[in-house]
């Protein structure tokens, strides 16, 4: 009698401790999705994607980024350590080096090299110049490097950032169509990870082409397929479907599937392989996949944000991650699987749409900027000292300063006052400004926490509202304003229950939230501040 007892009470206590944390933990990170899509394509939806999410989760209606510059790998980064740039030094996807003289990129590693079928500079890459831990790091080191982390993206640094430092794997896409490596993660790609290259599956979605994927009525939320505000894929005629993938694909090579839905359905294909071959979620030491769609991002880029690709786009993601979720259903189980769905960045309004419809705003290209700030250096100091201007930063070449026994503050005020007189600036802060914030100037307090003062510039200017520093058609982002930083933030599956919250958010919450659900240790970098909604 007593053996039955403790018997019963040792599988009560074994299935308690398998619902202490979930057995597979999926970020999910759309590149460049704005908060507004949700809204402006719900109609559209189906019942089984977002909107199932949405339904039976919880959402953080009002999330944003909390720092300047929001790019691609300052977003990735800050979602999973919980910190800002300031803290975890990806302060952009690459940016000046002054040690070197040279542009950096936030995941290049010249000690590894590529692992698999691509170019020999792709796989260069490893988590190094992160400088914090992510989530990721802490799920590997409180299950003593048992609970498995693997990160995918078309995008290397969407895939190796959100991994951390001690991930099994990262996997990103290759120009060859291949999904590849770095030797920082092993010397061989696993067999699975070759044959589904070998199978070429982004082929059938070229030799498909890319036509309207619902009912062109089903548009309305966009302006007409051919309109001035959009740049022309691939050498394309005109930005009008359908798409002859097949053409572009001869004259370009696999590279083109990042610019259509495709590069999705084609990462959740490679998504539900990793998780099917890597047998995650199949024992009750949590696992974690990091996912980030990028197809959003590069789409968004050359059409922006009111061009039927981008609506075609968000509606077929629908669907991928309707099928996403059944996937998981059937392998993990409903209950066995917890999600979080956010964005890395959102995007402005391309600015010629915004000046035809009588917003006095302007863009320009920052080889434009530069080119004015070398010449007002030579006009007044006669001698260049500008490094670089790149982020909104401008660095200046201090040796020379020296040099001429210049004043270095003299100097920088010089350059704050010229860039003032340029039409697209609102505000310029030196070094000492950001470093000395108080928190009393909101735009001021966001630039300081995007900034690191052993990698960022002498000044940091903020260009106002609506302006881009980009080219005319399309979109791009970065700034500190709501265009720019308000995302998505989804909560959905284990212990989830529904809801929704309107107060502001920041990006940074998102993952010591979810530490606190699946009850690891934060990332060492954060501030550890907690939405308790959803534990309510």
């Amino acid at each position: 009698m007593k053996k039955t007892v403790l018997l019963s009470m040792l599988i009560v206590t074994s299935i308690l401790n398998a619902q202490e944390r979930p057995k597979l933990v999926v970020g999910i990170v759309v590149d460049q999705m704005k908060m507004e899509y949700l809204y402006r394509f719900s109609d559209d939806f189906s019942a089984n994607g977002f909107k199932r999410i949405i339904d039976n989760g919880y959402s953080f209606e009002n999330m944003h980024f909390n720092y300047m510059p929001t790019y691609t790998g300052p977003g990735h980064s800050s979602i999973y350590t919980g910190t800002t740039p300031s803290i975890h030094g990806i302060v952009g996807n690459d940016w000046f080096n002054r040690s070197t003289g040279k542009e950096m990129y936030c995941t290049d590693d010249a000690s590894v090299h590529t692992i698999g079928d691509g170019k020999p500079d792709e796989g260069e890459m490893s988590p190094k110049n992160l400088q914090t831990t992510t989530i990721t790091d802490e799920l590997r080191m409180q299950t003593n490097f048992k609970g498995k982390v693997l990160g995918i993206s078309l995008k290397d640094r969407g895939a190796i950032l959100p991994a951390g430092h001690f991930a099994n794997w990262a996997f990103w896409y290759s120009n060859t169509g291949a999904f590849i490596s770095s030797s920082f993660y092993g010397e061989k790609l696993p067999e699975w990870v070759t044959k589904f290259n070998n199978e070429k599956h982004y082929m059938p979605y070229i030799n498909k082409g890319w036509d309207l994927f619902k009912p062109i009525s089903t548009y309305d939320k966009s302006l007409q397929d051919n309109n001035p505000y959009e740049g022309k894929l691939y050498g394309s005629s005109a930005p009008v479907f359908p798409y002859n993938l097949k053409e572009m694909y001869e004259k370009n090579g696999a590279s083109i599937i990042r610019s259509t839905p495709f590069g999705n359905d084609l990462l959740a294909e490679f998504a539900m392989q990793t998780i099917n071959n890597e047998e995650l979620g199949k024992d009750n030491i949590t696992d974690f996949l990091t996912l980030s769609f990028s197809s959003t991002d590069y789409v968004g880029h050359l059409t922006g944000p009111r061009s039927v690709e981008t609506q075609d786009t968000y509606l077929r993601l629908d669907k991928t991650i309707a099928d996403f979720l059944t996937y998981l259903d059937k392998t993990v189980g409903k209950d066995n699987y917890l999600i979080f769905l956010t964005a890395d960045h959102a995007g402005a309004e391309n600015v010629n749409y915004l000046k035809d419809n009588k917003y006095d705003v302007n863009s320009v290209e920052p080889k434009e900027i530069k080119k004015g700030l070398t010449q007002f250096s030579q006009d007044t100091f006669g001698e260049n000292l500008v490094l670089n201007y790149s982020n909104f930063n401008l660095y200046l070449n201090k040796e020379i300063i020296k040099n001429k026994g210049l004043d270095l503050f003299k100097v920088k005020q010089s350059f704050k006052e010229y860039l003032m007189t340029q039409n697209q600036v609102k505000r310029v802060y030196t070094e000492e400004e950001i470093l000395a914030s108080t928190g009393n100037d909101f735009f001021l307090d966001i630039i300081s926490k995007g900034y690191d003062p052993n990698q960022n510039g002498d000044l940091v200017v903020l260009d106002k509202p609506g302006f881009i520093e980009y080219k005319g058609t399309g979109t791009s982002h970065g700034t500190p304003y709501s265009y720019d930083t308000h995302v998505p933030a989804l909560f959905y599956g284990w212990h989830v229950k529904h809801g929704e919250s309107h107060d502001r958010k920041v990006i940074t919450q998102i993952i010591p939230t979810i530490a606190q659900m699946i009850k690891i240790p934060f990332p060492n970098g954060t501030e550890a501040k907690v939405m308790t909604e959803v534990f309510k």
